[in-house]
């Protein structure tokens, strides 16, 4: 009895450890001005916050000096934690003055493995003025994609970019796909119609993730413009905002970081 006990709990833990290690973690970040602000002590805070994460993929990472040097930094202290991270950074959008930026990825390589390090999708260059950023990424041999996304602000047209993008992903790509980003518009706004009909679906709802100057009352948030869009060959096991604020005492060192709060998502691959 003890036996068949015994091979039943080793059974179930083996299940256990095969269904979660197709199981993937991944943050989307706008970290206001990366490279230009942040000084040693906000990147370990910054490291803090991902450590447990999969991949983390960053917009605003400044264009020129400093941008490269700060996600080069940000691996370096992940490293340090106790998993090596390996990391890309994109070249300069190809954009108008004072708007060009670089995108990056860093991701744990223990689990997850890529084949080149990815490419600005330069057809959208005449049409979304910080062109998207795509890698290919493989888990078990099995290829998903991420397209990292920083939208134009809201007063600036950002739906024209969207409605770009989701053309083009609902066309071209085919491989399982996230587009991660700061969208500068609400989910809820037709605009996304294209990409819900296509079967898209998005990590958080409803969820504010930018950061007010100052709380009213308690209440530090202000627009719900970050996301993450899944395709329907990925199945959601979680997705939230990762409120690293809390209290509106901690709100003037919390935008020392960034002016957006991360969300994440975890998910498998149908």
């Amino acid at each position: 009895m003890i036996r068949r006990l015994a091979l039943v709990v080793l059974i179930f833990f083996h299940f256990l450890a095969f269904s979660q290690s197709d199981e993937i973690s991944l943050v989307s970040w706008n970290i206001k001005d990366f490279g230009r602000t942040k000084n040693t002590e906000e990147l370990n805070q910054i490291a803090e916050i991902v450590r447990d994460t999969d991949i983390l993929a960053i917009q605003e990472v400044v264009a020129g000096y400093g941008g490269a040097q700060a996600v080069a930094k940000l691996s370096d202290i992940l490293n340090r934690k106790g998993s090596k991270w390996d990391y890309v950074i994109s070249d300069p959008t190809n954009s108008p003055k004072y708007v060009s930026e670089r995108y990056a990825f860093i991701w744990k390589t223990s689990r997850i493995k890529i084949k080149n390090r990815g490419w600005l999708i330069s057809e959208l260059a005449t049409q979304i003025d910080r062109e998207p950023f795509l890698l290919h990424f493989y888990i078990e041999g099995k290829p998903f994609t991420v397209v990292n996304f920083h939208s134009r602000p809201y007063n600036k047209d950002p739906e024209s970019e969207i409605r770009a993008l989701s053309t083009y992903v609902t066309d071209s790509l085919k491989t399982p796909l996230i587009i991660a980003g700061d969208f500068n518009v609400d989910e809820k706004m037709p605009v996304f119609n294209s990409l819900k009909k296509s079967g898209y679906q998005t990590a958080i709802t409803n969820q504010k993730t930018t950061l007010k100057w100052s709380c009213e009352r308690t209440d530090y948030l202000n627009h719900p413009i970050d996301n993450i869009f899944y395709s329907k060959n990925i199945q959601k096991l979680e997705g939230k905002v990762i409120d690293f604020v809390r209290y509106c005492d901690e709100l003037e060192k919390a935008r020392k970081l960034s002016d957006h709060l991360p969300v994440f998502i975890k998910f498998r691959m149908n």
